[in-house]
């Protein structure tokens, strides 16, 4: 049985599985799912815990079989933590994993902590076992339109709110901009302005924060992922891409990398183009191209509207880039890697969103 963790409160309350999986990268939320379901295990009278971490090919899957299938010294009822940090069992723990699940009563509570898992991940024989026996609970990122919304939702359990009309929605969006990518640290900042401002009673009306108030208190904490990079230039979110741009080349993030990200959804944009060009029907030639996801969003509205000298051109530039992060210079472009990264960034933002006169490519 798969559940959002939106639903994860709702299903607790009807009743205990014997087990429970979590995977995804959001330590925020996928820690509080998990204590969630702990929660309500010791309610429920699981006053034992033992918690087994996989690391490597040494780990004692017999000695886990054993543990499940004993009955408890201590107390009547056990939760039984399985943390797999790799999100990759082996052959071994994928065997002991299926067994396991037949081996599952009333006496344990299983909770079993994984990393983001890919398609292959899931469909594969000992996730499908462990879905069938329990409740598995995917942890999605919160994206960064819906982060606002994310924001007031958190400061009103802690009897806050933002203050209305325009300078309330920028004030969100202030947030929403310093700590994207960072949900702990946007937990931190929340619990902060919750100490500073909390409503003297509880039970009356909200604390009103100004926008004045939100942009001294929380820090910038965001943390960005190449990835979503080239999201936000796809997008044609032209402030978000330079200030995502900046942040990787804060926190030390590879020039390479970065590159590559850009220059493999330029290569995917032609190759999608192309195969229009030759008579396929665009769903066709992006699942051709394996693009998926938000991408495959973001494609559907981005190609029909370049051409294929635009993206020659594009790919063309990106070509530089390559060398120049590389260490091979070019007269016409900036030297320094990110300086060029960034003009990469602006000529294919340009690019999709067709507004003003056309830069240069190559002057």
């Amino acid at each position: 049985m798969q559940l959002r963790a939106d639903q994860l409160p709702q299903a607790l309350a009807k009743g205990l599985r014997p087990l429970y999986v979590i995977h995804g990268d959001e330590p925020l939320l996928a820690q509080e799912a998990a204590d969630a379901i702990r929660s309500a295990a010791r309610a429920a009278g699981y006053s034992e815990r033992s918690v087994h971490t996989v690391a490597g090919a040494q780990f004692d899957w017999s000695g886990l079989l054993g543990e499940a299938s004993a009955l408890s010294l201590f107390a009547d009822r056990r939760v039984i933590e399985i943390r797999i940090p790799s999100g990759k069992p082996g052959k071994d723990g994928s065997e002991a994993l299926q067994r396991y699940v037949e081996t599952l009563s009333d006496d344990n509570l299983t909770l079993i902590l994984l990393p983001r898992l890919d398609r292959t991940q899931q469909t594969s024989a000992w996730f499908t076992a462990l879905d069938g026996a329990g409740a598995t609970i995917r942890i999605d990122p919160v994206e960064r339109r819906a982060l606002p919304q994310w924001i007031a939702q958190r400061l009103a359990a802690q009897g806050l709110r933002i203050e209305d009309g325009e300078a309330g929605q920028h004030a969100l969006a202030f947030f929403a901009d310093r700590i994207e990518g960072n949900l702990l640290a946007a937990h931190q900042e929340i619990s902060k302005l919750a100490l500073l401002h909390a409503p003297a009673d509880p039970r009356g009306a909200p604390t009103v924060l100004t926008q004045t108030q939100i942009e001294s208190a929380v820090l910038n904490v965001a943390r960005y992922d190449v990835f979503k990079l080239g999201e936000a230039v796809l997008a044609g979110q032209v402030a978000r891409a330079l200030r995502m741009l900046d942040g990787l080349e804060a926190e030390g993030e590879a020039a390479v990398l970065v590159h590559w990200t850009l220059a493999d959804d330029l290569r995917g944009l032609q190759r999608v183009h192309t195969a229009m060009l030759q008579g396929k029907p665009l769903p066709l030639a992006l699942r051709d191209a394996r693009v998926w996801g938000v991408k495959e969003k973001l494609f559907e509205r981005v190609v029909p509207q370049l051409d294929a000298a635009t993206l020659t051109a594009l790919v063309a530039a990106a070509h530089t880039v390559d060398g120049i992060v590389k260490g091979v210079p070019d007269r016409q472009w900036p030297a320094a890697p990110w300086a060029a990264l960034r003009r990469l960034v602006l000529l294919t933002v340009q690019a999709v969103q067709r507004k003003g006169p056309p830069l240069a490519l190559t002057g």
